[in-house]
């Protein structure tokens, strides 16, 4: 099992074929030619991947080919009677981006790391990888004022380490290793007086403050990710400590700037910026092809149709009493969506995903917009997109009452809980259709909540703080 590798039990040989059985457990090895946790593929070996269903695993470097040009067996998931998912059978080359099927696994052109839960076959992971192997630049300047840089190398995966004495020791390596390359960046490029805004990096950003020495160092938190399985184990804890290192904080609702308050008085909320070029009222727009057949009074949500944000129980009940309605979802949905009762009712309508320049006209084709969430720690104090983006459209919206929903979007949308308050609200919405002075007044207020104002607002909060330094 992968402890063994680590522990240098697999590591130094040559082998013809190997079998690996995924744990629950990290496997690091190093990725240069002389560490003893590498395990060594002769060429044309075959590599056969065991990933026990549902276990949070990952493989990060260590595993590579032995001389230029060899490759290796790697295949797509199978799924057997035990609920075992096996990879084995398809030649990869272990040259070139290896996409496996559903984005569970993909393997890096030329380096043999593989990331299982993440999808890393993109465009931008690929021109990372090219500049780790020395192909494409790791500094790029994309306009006249914005440079990205690629570091070269890969860190240790910190988020399964078991204690946090462990967890604080090599995430300080991984900080160090960050901060080091960035000085020299810093240095080659002459950069000075410069602002670190830290997006929700918590763990690769925790000690950089130190390490590179802003002028000023901006933690931004725009979601509950620390509920996620990544970041559950540490994140909490590694997420105050950042905030309280950090000058500035920002967060992307009022629910998540009083939290943060009490940890850093220089806190504050932001707004999440609409696109105001895409969602744009004042243009035409047809009536998708795929709703022309959709009888009205249309109820709709764009989004994620996701099982963990919105109530699936709420959303059958509402359905089955309101047969006069038809109830439109336009976006992905995830499993538990795909087998809900949902799918078997008449007066429901799943449309799949659409290209971001398309949902203007599926939001314009609704009726009433709703944002049915259940409530949790993920979306009671989450800033939903979604509500900027049906207001921009001047569209009437039902929304589950929420903290942000409350106190950001409580005098331009109808708050409901519950079924019997959504069918009152949808009814009310449903009788401000057409209403021009409603309508104004909704796109008005999108409209302060534009990009152009939340970075400005940014610039403010940054400016304010220097000046209360000198």
């Amino acid at each position: 099992d992968f402890d063994d590798i680590t522990a240098g039990g697999l590591g130094g040989a040559i082998y013809s074929a190997v079998d690996l059985a995924i744990t629950d457990s990290n496997f690091s090895g190093n990725k240069d030619s002389e560490g003893a946790n590498d395990i060594t593929l002769a060429n044309g070996a075959d590599v056969n991947f065991t990933v026990n269903e549902g276990v949070n695993s990952s493989l990060s470097g260590g595993l590579k080919t032995n001389g230029t040009g060899a490759d290796g067996e790697l295949s797509t998931f199978t799924k057997d009677g035990s609920g075992k998912l096996t990879i084995g059978g398809k030649n990869a080359g272990f040259t070139g981006n290896v996409d496996i099927k559903a984005g569970d696994v993909v393997f890096n052109a030329g380096t043999g790391d593989s990331f299982f839960g993440r999808n890393k076959n993109s465009k931008i992971n690929a021109h990372r990888v090219a500049a780790m192997k020395g192909e494409e630049p790791c500094v790029r300047q994309i306009n006249a004022n914005m440079w990205i840089i690629d570091c070269p190398f890969m860190v240790f995966p910190v988020s399964k380490l078991p204690t946090a004495w462990l967890f604080d020791i090599v995430n300080k390596y991984n900080n160090r290793k960050i901060g080091r390359y960035l000085q020299g960046v810093i240095r080659q490029f002459e950069v000075q007086n410069f602002i670190h805004l830290i997006d929700t990096d918590i763990y690769r950003s925790r000690y950089l403050k130190g390490l590179i020495d802003p002028a000023v160092s901006v933690y931004y938190c725009r979601d509950f990710v620390i509920g996620d399985k990544y970041w559950l184990k540490h994140g909490r804890r590694v997420e105050d400590e950042l905030a309280r290192s950090s000058d500035i904080v920002l967060a992307n609702s009022t629910f998540f700037a009083e939290r943060f308050r009490q940890l850093n008085p220089n806190t504050f909320p932001i707004e999440t910026g609409v696109n105001l070029s895409v969602y744009d009222s004042s243009k035409a727009y047809s009536v998708p092809d795929d709703m022309k057949s959709i009888a009205r009074p249309i109820i709709g949500y764009m989004g994620t149709v996701n099982s963990t944000r919105l109530d699936i129980p709420l959303l059958e009940e509402l359905a089955a009493r309101c047969r006069q309605w038809n109830f439109v979802f336009v976006g992905p949905e995830d499993e538990t969506f795909a087998s809900s009762q949902l799918h078997g009712m008449d007066n429901v309508y799943f449309l799949g995903r659409k290209e971001t320049h398309e949902v203007p006209a599926y939001i314009n084709a609704f009726d009433v917009c709703i944002n049915p969430q259940i409530v949790n720690d993920v979306t009671i104090g989450n800033y939903p997109l979604k509500a900027d983006e049906y207001l921009a459209m001047g569209k009437p919206m039902v929304a589950t009452e929420t903290h942000t929903m409350r106190d950001v979007f409580g005098n331009y949308t109808h708050l409901a809980n519950g079924c019997d308050e959504y069918i009152e609200a949808i009814g009310k919405a449903l009788g401000e259709v057409g209403d021009q002075r409603l309508r104004s007044e909704r796109i008005a207020y999108a409209h302060t909540h534009s990009w152009e104002n939340s970075v400005k607002k940014i610039y403010r909060i940054i400016e304010d703080y220097e000046n209360s330094k000198r």
